[in-house]
């Protein structure tokens, strides 16, 4: 499976997308597909559109790369804005190759070669668009790209220092909480000051989505916000009922941690960010700084087997990471696939936290499948929908724990209980986001205020530890704005727990058999996204979280792992 690239990222050419080229060219694909008669014609006539599509796509992730890494950069700004103004356009083209596809007289001559799977993806992007809603995804994608610049260009004024919002992320756990307390209250004038932006945008994202769905027939944007994320197999009903086992089984878990953590640090009257400390001593810091971190992932990768051996150096030689935190650089991270290229890329802003090596292990994660599916020949197939992608992801961060000791020396317990703890105290705050979510477009005429309002009624409930009395904006409920999967992916960022539910019994399985749950877990990876996410769980032999008693199934043996952990040593 060895492959090789014969230049490193910086190389990868810019190609700033031209309208009449691209329609001109996939003109003449469409035109090729029409005249096809027979499942063998239409096959030769795929092959040719996907491989240009690859090209199209690729050169707008090498773009957004650029971006994301330099906001600030003319060149780069103007080159996403063309992809924002194009892409509605080229998906109005991808819209009409499915239609003549779903509708052609050999259409199960092709399914038996394709799989049934591939024509439902095509019927629910069909759903999913029209080109009568291209002005709006034109504009939707410009007020994306308005918001991560304006996150990406945060300069907050800290102690001399000014910093950006990922830069101002460790002064928010500091072992020192006067530390804590000023880089919140930082963040929060300059929430603030950028609220009522950041509101707009948003509201501007909710009616724009609003007006879609109606556009398409439907009463609001939620199913179409599904069928966008390519959900086939499930629908809202079953992930609210998936939130009422978290509720249910995982709050009350969460709710002791909190308790035990301020215990433990002696914090009678605590505030939100006195949570972000979770030991005395100071939360774990790894050893060193990228390129030393990025040594130890290469031993881990390496260690773990041929595979990931392979694939981390691939990444290492060829410049497809870009780690450290700077100005102008967009905030978060991502990883994303140069197809073309059969390259993933890391993007990350590594701030001297635990998280940078979740990041190594995270990130790493989903490169790593984009990395062993490059093969699969069907481009529909090698990535699963976003809620399977993040298995891959967050099942790494457990199979990384046997080597923290490289990253993080004697602090190596502190980051696993830190790391499982953290992982079940997001449950409830990734159904917050959810549950907002679906209210929000429930609700699309909501003003501002009545957002924030209803997003700190969900806090209270599902987070009810949470206090802002230093921090007067995250108080009336504007902490989501920071959230850019609201803004960027709705309804997302579920998937991040359903994902969860499922890298917890990779955990539970490495403890008994790392060996075998590796070897699953590779499978796993190969076999991309050949079917949709419950489909995906049953051919892997995962849990269904959807199915009532699952989660519990999952969380119980997790207590038993914290308790093993002695916390007044740390």
């Amino acid at each position: 499976m060895k492959r090789d690239l014969e230049m490193n990222f910086e190389d990868f050419p810019l190609n700033v997308p031209s309208e009449k080229r691209i329609t001109n060219k996939l003109d003449v694909l469409l035109q090729d597909l029409v005249e096809c008669g027979s499942a063998l014609t239409a096959n030769l006539a795929i092959k040719h559109w996907n491989k240009y599509m690859t090209q199209i796509n690729t050169d707008a992730a090498v773009i957004y790369v650029r971006y994301s890494c330099d906001t600030r950069n003319p060149v780069y700004k103007r080159a996403q804005a063309r992809v924002d103004e194009i892409s509605p356009i080229i998906s109005n083209y991808s819209n009409k190759f499915a239609k003549i596809l779903v509708k052609a007289r050999y259409r199960k001559d092709l399914e038996k070669k394709y799989g049934k799977y591939y024509f439902q993806m095509m019927d629910a992007s069909l759903k999913a668009f029209d080109e009568k809603i291209i002005p709006e995804l034109i504009q939707e994608n410009k007020l994306v790209s308005e918001y991560d610049s304006l996150l990406g260009g945060a300069e907050i004024k800290f102690r001399g220092e000014v910093l950006n919002l990922s830069q101002l992320g460790k002064y928010l756990q500091d072992v020192d909480r006067e530390t804590r307390k000023e880089a919140a209250q930082a963040m929060d004038k300059w929430m603030s000051e950028h609220e009522e932006k950041l509101g707009q945008i948003y509201d501007d994202l909710v009616h724009l989505r609003d007006k879609m769905a109606k556009k398409l027939g439907y009463k609001n944007f939620v199913e179409l916000g599904y069928l966008r994320l390519g959900r086939t197999d499930y629908n809202a009903k079953d992930v609210k009922k998936y939130r009422e086992q978290i509720a249910e089984t995982v709050v009350p878990v969460a709710q002791k941690l909190y308790k035990k953590q301020m215990k433990d640090l002696g914090i009678k009257d605590p505030q939100y960010y006195d949570y972000n400390l979770k030991f005395k001593t100071g939360n774990p810091k790894p050893i060193g700084g990228v390129d030393k971190l990025v040594n130890v992932a290469h031993e881990m990768y390496s260690d773990l087997g041929s595979e990931s051996k392979e694939f981390f150096e691939f990444m290492m030689k060829h410049n497809l990471m870009d780690l450290d935190a700077r100005k102008g650089k967009a905030p978060g991270g991502y990883c994303t696939s140069l197809t073309a290229y059969n390259a993933p890329f890391i993007f990350s802003n590594f701030n001297g936290t635990d998280g940078d090596v979740n990041v190594l292990c995270h990130e790493g994660g989903h490169a790593l499948q984009a990395y062993l599916s490059f093969p699969i020949k069907i481009p529909e197939y090698q990535n699963p929908t976003l809620e399977a992608c993040e298995i891959h992801s967050m099942s790494m961060e457990f199979f990384a724990w046997p080597y923290m000791e490289k990253f993080f020396g004697k602090d190596a317990n502190k980051y696993r209980y830190l790391h499982l703890a953290d992982a079940i105290e997001f449950l409830p705050y990734g159904i917050t986001v959810d549950e907002f979510q679906h209210w929000v477009y429930e609700h699309p005429n909501a003003t501002h205020q009545e957002r924030c309002a209803y997003w700190r009624s969900l806090e209270e409930k599902y987070t009810p530890h949470k206090k802002y009395d230093d921090t007067p904006t995250l108080g009336h409920g504007a902490y989501w704005l920071r959230q850019s999967h609201i803004f960027a992916n709705p309804f997302y960022y579920i998937d991040y727990t359903l994902a969860q539910v499922c890298a917890f019994q990779f955990f539970i399985e490495m403890r008994k058999n790392h060996e075998k749950a590796w070897k699953k877990y590779i499978k796993l990876c190969k076999f991309g996204g050949q079917a949709p996410f419950v489909s995906l769980l049953e051919h892997n032999h995962l849990r269904n979280p959807f199915v009532d008693g699952n989660v519990a199934k999952v969380i119980h043996p997790l207590e038993k792992v914290l308790k093993e952990f002695d916390t007044s040593k740390f």
